[in-house]
């Protein structure tokens, strides 16, 4: 069975085409800059990577160019678009409403819409996503994969905020989590990896990059999650805050004078490492920085190392201990750096860091010590191959 993954954002939207029998990736590519000057394909198979010019508008033409190169006598990978059986879409909010993966009809896309409001940035595009594939390829089910499905089995004392439960009821405000399709995925893999039953794991998923969370798993059930109503919420990240007092924002439109929007950009856009370190919002610069002195490169980077360790502890705590904590995502896979001063500050926990494991970057591997409490593994993520993989398992039920 071949499953074409879509991941449609504002103004690009990346693809790739698995074959299921094996998992293997058939092509894989990205159309960018949609709707503006330069835009432009990235299209790779065969060992080829293929660069080329579009003149287009919008998502659904975006397509027809990627579906000519899969079908090339030279370049693509299958003879028909017909081989393609399903398609898998990321989907960035579901809201209460969803927590599965689900086959798309217009009541979905009607949920979809409901959730605007949640997710104003990503869904309008993940929904463009959708239609434009049920417009260039008619008959083929497509299968909305939600970020925040997997976070759904959080009890209330974990995703509740304690406001009046008037604003939960009337308008969903509470806690959802995002990155939910990577901890899913890592989840299984390190339970296959080190030999858990995913049935009573403990574990701690840290997902670390530009966009940060960390996800307490216990029987493949969430028990917890640092990202909130929004992603902004929990670890210090590359341009958001993380956790802030809420009345951060009505000081500082009272006192700076900002609108909602304007402290919203500041939180989600201005703040992070590039907040605090005036210079980058990348996790490179930021140690690069704090290596050669620079005072606020090194804040931003404690920053973050305090807030990652205190919900570590905290985790660690609602699980009733844990077997594995796992790095994955941009930093958690090759800053092996980062890595190290995260594993040696959990030496409390009983955990060790073996150096010379940890020498490695995206490699699946263990980085502490045999005597430890519990393990500390590097476990890439893959979050097209599980999206691919519950499309597949939907439709082929």
């Amino acid at each position: 069975m071949k499953v074409l993954v879509i991941n449609s954002g504002s103004s690009s939207l990346k693809f790739t085409l698995f074959d299921m029998a094996d998992h293997s990736v058939l092509c894989k590519g990205l159309v960018e800059r949609i709707g503006m000057e330069g835009t432009k394909l990235t299209y790779q198979a065969k060992g080829q990577k293929l660069e080329e010019p579009l003149q287009i508008q919008g998502h659904s033409e975006a397509l027809a160019p990627i579906c000519a190169k899969m079908t090339d006598a030279q370049v693509g990978v299958i003879a028909d678009l017909s081989e393609i059986k399903a398609i898998g879409h990321r989907v960035l909010h579901g809201g209460m409403e969803f927590t599965q993966p689900t086959l798309v009809d217009e009541a979905v896309k009607a949920g979809i819409r409901k959730c605007f409001v949640l997710g104003p940035l990503h869904n309008p595009a993940n929904l463009g996503g959708i239609e434009a594939c049920e417009k260039n390829f008619p008959g083929i089910p497509n299968v909305a994969v939600f970020d925040t499905a997997f976070h759904m089995t959080m009890e209330p004392q974990a995703y509740l905020y304690a406001i009046p439960q008037e604003y939960y009821k009337k308008y969903g405000v509470r806690k959802y989590g995002f990155h939910g399709t990577s901890h899913k995925y890592v989840y299984g893999r390190v339970c296959e990896f080190l030999g858990l039953d995913p049935k009573t794991a403990r574990v701690i998923s840290c997902h670390l990059g530009n966009g940060s969370s960390l996800c307490a798993v216990k029987g493949g059930q969430v028990v917890d999650t640092t990202m909130g109503l929004t992603p902004l919420a929990g670890l210090v990240m590359g341009t958001r805050s993380g956790d802030v007092d809420a009345a951060v924002v009505t000081f500082l439109q009272l006192q700076a004078g900002l609108s909602p929007q304007e402290v919203d950009t500041l939180l989600n856009k201005k703040s992070g490492f590039l907040g605090v370190s005036g210079k980058s919002s990348d996790m490179r610069d930021i140690r690069d920085l704090r290596e050669k002195g620079d005072k606020d490169a090194a804040t931003a980077y404690d920053l973050f190392l305090h807030r990652l360790i205190h919900y570590i502890g905290g985790y660690h705590l609602l699980l009733g201990g844990v077997d594995a904590i796992l790095f994955t995502g941009g930093i958690g896979e090759n800053s092996y750096e980062t890595r190290a001063d995260i594993v040696k500050a959990l030496a409390p926990l009983g955990c060790r860091l073996d150096e010379a494991a940890n020498a490695c970057r995206g490699k699946e591997t263990v980085i502490s010590t045999a005597d430890s409490a519990f393990k500390a593994v590097v476990t890439p993520t893959n979050e097209e191959l599980m999206i691919a993989m519950e499309t597949a398992r939907l439709v082929e039920g």
